[in-house]
């Protein structure tokens, strides 16, 4: 079953090969395919989640191919990777659909991009091999590097594409230096084995180092976090939501798989230099976001300061931090997404702008649209009842266990998350019609856009009233991890 979600976007990729893009008719076709992949994947995926034994720590569903010497293709699934699994499958679809009539040029290309990317983000949550970790955490750079210059929008985008692609490949070569380390010290890169064995602690601060780098220019943390805002600013759509929603979580299920599993030692004796740097992180990307003009900036830097946040709960070394950052990351996958939506989606295809002071008295003509926009505006500040407020709430006090202090500080985000979301959603939605858009016909939400806000919004608010769906699932295998 686990072969099937990594074989049917391929399949539905040779299946659009074929196809010449040469009509509406064939391009209706091409998209039916997509669509129609990724949904069904994302069916294989939930019946994988009913079928998964959330009572032992063993992983589940695994998969062995063992044919090749250097590497084992080793598959599998626990608590931990189960959920990210999950939002992969239920974000591509969310991501073709939003692009659905904006790329015209090029259609084919840009859908088998989409269907190759689910493929390589669902084998990273899959493998368990360190090699192979390594290989599909960087797989997916040359893709998104291509999406952003073949069909970004913005005037920088070549520079964008070289700071994400560098950036990231930059940070993964130190981690591809510790993993053929590793492989001296135990003569293999399979999970389980390395769990097993002993590492002294002076060399776990040397490996614990090399893989920080890479998953802080990952997640981003100050001061590599220059390329984040721009890479959104100059995708399409469903490039800023794939890497909203996906991208960043391969540095959090990272910290989990590798730095607190394999080097807890190091894990413990750097938590309080991981905890200054997501403070620092948090405090300036929040500024930061108050003072933006651009709209999937704004969106981009708040991204930042949730992370920080995840950050912050997972080097907590408690359970219910670690558990909150999960609940934060799943969380910040359907709402931030939905953000960009809103503001790079349902606004900019009828204004043609993201500078805010061009964009305002929404409210007026598009009420329906002004609603979900203001309710996702207060999931994004953490509100009771969102699966945001409970991930901010159990990252906070995990980490007030350890250090009050820096709880405290941490705490300060939710304010300052206040503040930019509020102050984004009254300056766009009320006031006077900008007479900068007076040629613009405002239509309201169409049934599309309407279908994919809705679908994102009522996993946050279904799981932000009953976690335990999620809690129960990954509460043994969190367990393990501390524990063990």
């Amino acid at each position: 079953m686990i072969t099937l979600l990594l074989l049917i976007p391929i399949i539905g990729s040779l299946l659009i090969i074929p196809i010449q893009e040469d009509s509406l008719k064939s391009q209706l076709k091409m998209k039916i395919i997509a669509i129609s992949t990724s949904l069904l994947n994302l069916f294989i995926s939930i019946f994988l989640w009913l079928e998964f034994d959330s009572n032992t720590t063993q992983y589940q569903f695994v998969y062995e191919f063992d044919h090749l010497s250097f590497c084992h293709f080793n598959l599998g699934v626990d608590g931990i990777s189960l959920f990210f699994v999950l939002l992969t499958t239920f974000i591509t679809p969310i991501a073709i659909i939003s692009n659905y009539n904006n790329i015209t040029k090029n259609l084919k290309y840009f859908l088998i991009s989409f269907l190759i990317l689910e493929t390589l983000q669902l084998a990273l949550f899959l493998v368990l091999d360190l090699l192979l970790f390594y290989i599909f955490f960087e797989s997916v750079l040359p893709i998104l590097f291509i999406v952003i210059i073949v069909y970004g929008s913005g005037e920088f985008r070549y520079r964008s594409a070289n700071l994400f692609f560098l950036y990231t490949l930059f940070g993964s070569l130190f981690m591809l230096l510790a993993i053929l380390q590793i492989y001296s010290y135990t003569g293999s890169t399979d999970f389980q084995f390395i769990s097993l064995f002993e590492i002294s602690l002076d060399s776990q601060k040397i490996l614990w180092l090399s893989f920080f780098l890479a998953f802080a220019i990952k997640t981003p943390l100050w001061p590599f976090t220059g390329w984040l805002y721009r890479a959104h600013a100059d995708s399409p759509l469903a490039g800023s939501i794939i890497l909203a929603a996906t991208i960043l979580k391969f540095a959090t299920y990272g910290y989990i798989r590798v730095l607190i599993n394999f080097l807890p030692d190091a894990s413990n004796y750097f938590g309080p230099l991981v905890q200054t740097i997501a403070i620092v992180t948090l405090i300036f990307a929040s500024l930061a976001t108050i003072v933006q003009q651009d709209t999937k900036t704004l969106i981009a830097y708040s991204s930042i300061a949730h992370m920080s946040i995840v950050i912050l709960g997972l080097f907590s070394n408690t359970i219910q931090g670690i558990e909150g950052a999960i609940l934060l990351a799943l969380a910040h996958g359907f709402v931030s997404p939905a953000l960009f939506i809103c503001v790079g989606g349902v606004i900019y295809d009828r204004t043609g702008t993201r500078v805010i002071k061009y964009i305002k008295g929404l409210a007026s003509y598009m009420p329906i649209f002004t609603i979900i926009f203001f309710i996702f505006t207060l999931c994004n500040t953490g509100i009771p009842l969102s699966l945001n407020f409970l991930g901010e709430q159990l990252s906070l006090i995990g980490i007030w266990e350890i250090n009050p202090i820096i709880s405290a500080l941490g705490a300060t985000g939710i304010v300052l998350s206040a503040c930019y979301s509020i102050f984004l959603y009254n300056r766009i939605s009320y006031g006077v019609y900008s007479p900068n858009m007076n040629s613009v016909s405002l239509l309201d939400i169409s049934r599309r856009e309407f279908v994919i806000l809705i679908s994102l919004l009522i996993p946050t608010i279904l799981l932000g009233i009953f976690p335990n769906v999620i809690l129960d699932s990954i509460h043994v295998s969190v367990s393990t991890l501390l524990y063990n």
